[in-house]
């Protein structure tokens, strides 16, 4: 007989389930069991004079957790809470028996995360990654629609594509590799191979010291990339239709689940605002009396990124907003600036509910001119020969971004931290399981 998932089952109907034994009940003459499978959960209900004949030897063995197969007939229950109906067995295997559990629903995070694959089990851990799939999709589907073509970069590279020296070096054949903290600069290769729109999702390394529920060793990003751009704007305005395509999809789908399981209401804006930092500094002198002193006005901590998504929440009707026009010396060495003297650059942030999502801009593609950039950045050009040979022979304008996914379905969900989002959270002082 072919199993069935247990959101299939129909009464009257035999049929064969396979799962964990989710809870165990026993009273003078019956047994009732709940077994859960990655689609929900179903009472069986056993008559205990007739174990002997239905079950294999080991199932007086049986615990929470153990992994059981049954089959027999699905029966209307009006007096079962799960569902109204139970299954009546005609046989039960035991598959595999568990010891008792090193975690429960109350054990502390770094705990549950040493049993992670135990902690997974929860219908609403399972639910995450469930969204979390279809959120992904969509993602892609916007991008494939679109006529963008998918790129996988490689992950060991000679280069640092962030110039800086949060990386994880590797021995490569003898030679000193790093783990790639973004798939930059091959996104820009692919656009002067003539590919004029490239995406990609995978992963970002970075070595960075950080205990933050916002920060992991090992990230996975979204990125793309497109050409022929005039200002950050067009890189903005392709990454907003793009976003809110994918908010609606996520409502549609799953904003009842989101808010029954998570207590979180999907909230799709009309329009993402879009601020300039020096706008965001009036904001808060003007609106909550905050100062902030002229040489902190490069960027935006943590608590200024929290402040600012609540005051667009607030007064625009948005959980969003982009930020734009950085300085460029708080920017990456590749930035375009706005003009060839100007301190600003075509430099972005998009922030939800109070994280910033990702960093965006427009790329100087002239070879003279980022051979400069570089240098005013504190790095030695001729450490970035390579990267530099992509200018040299014709490149477009172009610009783009790269999104943290597992920030994005965190804040979704307000999770607790980014490690909920994540199937092996790694950190600083994370590398198992």
């Amino acid at each position: 007989m072919k199993r069935t998932y247990i959101k299939d089952v129909q009464v009257d109907e035999i049929c064969k389930i396979s799962g964990w034994i989710e809870k165990i009940r026993e009273q003078k003459t019956m047994m009732f069991l709940v077994v859960t499978d990655t689609t929900g959960s179903i009472q069986v209900a056993i008559e205990k004079d007739k174990i002997a004949e239905l079950a294999t030897e080991d199932f007086d063995k049986i615990s929470r957790h153990s992994v059981v197969t049954i089959w027999g007939k699905v029966v209307s229950a009006p007096c079962v809470k799960l569902g109204q109906i139970e299954l009546v067995p005609s046989g039960i295997e035991v598959e595999s028996l568990a010891e008792d559990l090193p975690i429960d629903e109350q054990t502390a995070g770094e705990l549950k995360m040493d049993f992670r694959w135990i902690d997974l089990r929860q219908q609403k851990q399972r639910l995450i990654f469930q969204i979390r799939t279809f959120a992904e999709s969509k993602m892609r589907e916007y991008f494939v629609d679109r006529g963008y073509i998918e790129i996988h970069t490689p992950k060991i590279t000679s280069q640092c594509s962030e110039g800086g020296a949060e990386v994880f070096t590797l021995d490569y054949y003898g030679q000193k590799a790093y783990l790639t903290q973004s798939p930059q600069f091959y996104k820009q290769m692919a656009i002067a191979s003539g590919f004029d729109k490239v995406f990609e999702i995978g992963p970002y390394y970075r070595a960075e010291k950080s205990f933050t529920a916002r920060h992991t060793a090992e990230a996975v990003c979204l990125d793309f990339e497109i050409a022929h751009v005039k200002s950050h704007h067009d890189v903005i305005d392709v990454e907003e239709d793009w976003m809110l395509y994918v908010m609606r999809k996520i409502k549609e789908t799953y904003g009842t689940q989101i808010k029954e399981i998570f207590d979180v209401e999907v909230k799709v804006p009309t329009k993402i605002p879009r601020l300039k930092l020096k706008e965001v500094f009036q904001i808060f002198r003007d609106v909550y009396g905050i100062e902030t002193p002229e040489e902190k006005q490069l960027d935006l901590d943590p608590e200024a990124e929290k402040l600012i998504c609540e005051y667009t929440r607030d007064y625009l009707d948005s959980e969003f907003v982009f930020i734009t026009d950085y300085p460029a010396e708080a920017r990456a060495f590749y930035s375009k600036k706005i003009t060839d003297d100007s301190f600003d650059c075509m430099g972005f942030d998009m922030l939800y509910r109070g994280w910033e999502m990702n960093s965006g801009a427009v790329r100087e593609h002239r070879y003279t001119q980022l051979k400069q950039q570089i240098e005013e950045h504190g790095i030695d050009s001729s450490k970035m020969a390579d990267y530099l040979e992509f200018f040299k022979y014709g490149c477009p304008t172009h610009g783009g971004i790269g999104f943290g996914i597992d920030r994005f379905i965190s804040k979704l969900l307000d999770l607790q931290s980014l490690k909920d989002s994540i199937f092996l959270f790694r950190g600083p002082s994370r590398l198992k399981p």
